[in-house]
């Protein structure tokens, strides 16, 4: 006997064996019982996603022997017809090759006459977008008004090609892709009747090649067979299909957050040795970092077949949300220009390395070169494990000198930046103790001075700032009522002042501090964060201080929510003065104004 191919041995028979669009059959499962028929169908979606074949059980349905029903017996005379593609009363007509309407006219004078042998004449036309306009004013009126004894069931991969006047006549459905995972599910059970060996991620990537269609995914699997020789492994699947093996995707983001760029290039190198496709790997590259982002929010969350759970969860608990966030967003508009570089790997190479150069908490100094050749420093000692950067003070900053034609202006201590800065723009220590060297010297090279990506800011200068008035604070001082206060005055900026902003503290015992942080404003918090918030508690206290935060709900108001609620109520006695004023009411009164609220701003900012 030949051989029958997979997608067409593996095509359902009835609506409750098919797999997805479920919303579909239900309203035909009960259509079909409940006897309510319509006299036209339209069925739409893409290429290989059930439009022909639920067009072809629904004939089955209508016309099998022992009577209408959503399930079809499959043995009688008409059932069996039907599924071998002969029988009289099913016409299946291919509008793509009949547009014109001579061969619209020449299939409606036929509508007229009763069934040969079935319960209904029914008549399939697939891709009926294709037809001409002239056809379709042909088909109109019988297509409103047909004999009882005639179906009509229109297929189309583009419903927005026909005209309204035949959707209007039309019980329309639309069918959707199917998601890998289902696609997976199914080749899953196939395999397994058809006694074929196979790997659980090789199902994976035949579902995720088929992209929504069926049919594609049985056919590529038809192909997978014989590549394979019967064995579906990774490997021998990925290598058939182009796609990249898991555990390289895996290892460039175990690089990209060590920020070894010489790693990264030399994976990049082994894949361009095995033909791999680049575009295909910046896909998967995004996907790791979808379910990485996933895992951090919802460690429980279900991992796709497609990565190994345990691997994904070490992503997710060694990087930062915040180098996720910006490597994926990298990688979606390098999707995008990939196309446009002098070829594809070139493109993908640059932007791994754009992720590097952009990562936060990353600087130039800590990529690890991939060629033994390095850039020029102009320092006296070179370390070849980058240390953390000191400190420097606000009052060193005024005696700094760069060799840059343009003098630097000066910086004010107390002019506080935006406690909003993007992830990429945040810089490895606190922002108004820029991590440069340790003593002030009188000048640095031009090297350190960009080591650092820190986002430039233009802050028109005061003639004459007001300085930020200190309390003189000790480490018996710390308690619940005074944490408020004394956040005020911690020297810190950024993300990890938005951190500390959402802390209550708790305890103290001896140089042990406690504090406490709500599950939903914990997503950022890292070790690094921590111990910017530890330097600072023991630059105000003069001590060194263990430091820990917990999660949990917090009965105290934070540090921020004090300020929500100091500026609405300032915003507030705004509002009042004006409503009293008695200029205001006078206009009011003139005009017959209102006084816009949204609009009202206080003149003086509020008190920290």
């Amino acid at each position: 006997m030949a051989y029958q191919v997979l997608a067409r041995k593996w095509r359902p028979q009835n609506f409750h064996t098919m797999v997805g669009q479920e919303h579909v059959l239900r309203a035909l499962i009960h259509a079909l019982d409940e006897q309510r028929l319509h006299h036209a169908y339209l069925f739409a979606g893409t290429r290989g996603v059930g439009k022909t074949t639920i067009a072809r059980i629904l004939a089955r349905c209508l016309n099998c022997e022992e009577g209408i029903s959503s399930t079809p017996c499959g043995v009688c005379s008409s059932c069996v017809e039907i599924s071998e593609g002969r029988f009289v009363d099913l016409i299946e007509v291919d509008a793509a090759s009949r547009t014109k309407v001579e061969d619209t006219r020449e299939l409606l004078d036929n509508v007229q006459y009763a069934p040969t042998r079935g319960r209904f004449k029914v008549y399939l036309i697939d891709e009926v977008h294709m037809l001409s306009t002239s056809s379709f004013n042909a088909l109109l009126k019988t297509l409103e008004e047909p004999p009882p004894h005639v179906k009509f069931l229109l297929a189309t991969t583009d419903p927005q090609k026909l005209p309204i006047t035949v959707l209007s006549r039309c019980l329309q459905f639309n069918l959707k892709n199917m998601p890998a995972e289902q696609v997976a599910e199914h080749l899953r059970n196939v395999l397994t009747s058809e006694a074929v060996p196979f790997a659980e991620s090789s199902l994976w990537q035949l579902g995720r090649a088929a992209k929504g269609s069926m049919r594609d995914a049985l056919s590529l699997t038809d192909q997978a067979i014989a590549f394979c020789g019967g064995d579906l492994t990774e490997s021998a699947v990925n290598q058939m299909l182009g796609s990249i093996d898991q555990g390289k995707v895996v290892a460039i983001v175990n690089e990209l957050q060590q920020g070894n760029a010489g790693p990264l290039l030399k994976i990049i190198g082994e894949l361009a040795e095995q033909g791999q496709d680049f575009a295909i790997a910046l896909e998967d590259l995004l996907s790791l970092l979808h379910q990485v982002a996933i895992c951090q929010v919802l460690p429980d969350a279900p991992v796709s077949v497609q990565f190994d759970k345990s691997k994904v969860l070490e992503l997710a608990r060694n990087t930062s949300p915040a180098d996720v966030q910006l490597f994926y967003q990298m990688g979606i508009m390098a999707r995008k220009d990939i196309d446009n570089a002098p070829d594809v790997q070139a493109g993908f190479e640059m932007a791994l390395l754009r992720m590097l150069a952009f990562r936060p908490q990353q600087h130039a100094g800590q990529m690890q070169a991939a060629a033994p050749a390095q850039i020029p420093s102009q320092t006296s000692e070179t370390s070849p494990e980058p240390e953390p950067d000191p400190v420097l003070t606000p009052e060193a900053v005024s005696t700094i000198e760069t060799p840059v034609e343009a003098p630097l202006e000066e910086v004010h201590p107390t002019e506080a930046l935006p406690t909003e800065v993007p992830p990429w723009e945040e810089p490895s220590a606190p922002m108004p103790e820029a991590s440069l060297i340790a003593e002030a010297p009188a000048q640095i090279s031009a090297e350190a001075a960009i080591e650092e990506p820190v986002a430039v800011i233009e802050i028109e200068a005061e003639p004459e700032p007001t300085k930020k008035v200190s309390h003189d604070w000790t480490l018996a001082d710390l308690n619940e009522n005074n944490w408020t206060q004394m956040f005020n005055d911690l020297n810190l900026a950024g993300m990890t002042q938005s951190i500390a902003a959402n802390m209550v503290f708790a305890k103290r015992q001896g140089t042990q501090l406690q504090f406490t942080m709500e599950q939903g404003q914990s997503s950022m918090l890292n070790a690094s964060h921590q111990g910017r918030i530890r330097q600072a508690l023991e630059q105000m206290f003069g001590c060194d201080l263990q430091l820990a935060i917990d999660i949990g709900e917090t009965q105290i108001e934070t540090p921020f929510a004090n300020q929500q609620r100091r500026e609405a109520q300032h915003q507030d006695q705004a509002v009042e003065s004006l409503k009293n004023d008695p200029n205001v009411a006078s206009l009011s009164t003139a005009f017959s104004g209102q006084l816009d609220i949204n609009s009202v701003l206080p003149v003086n900012p509020i008190e920290t």
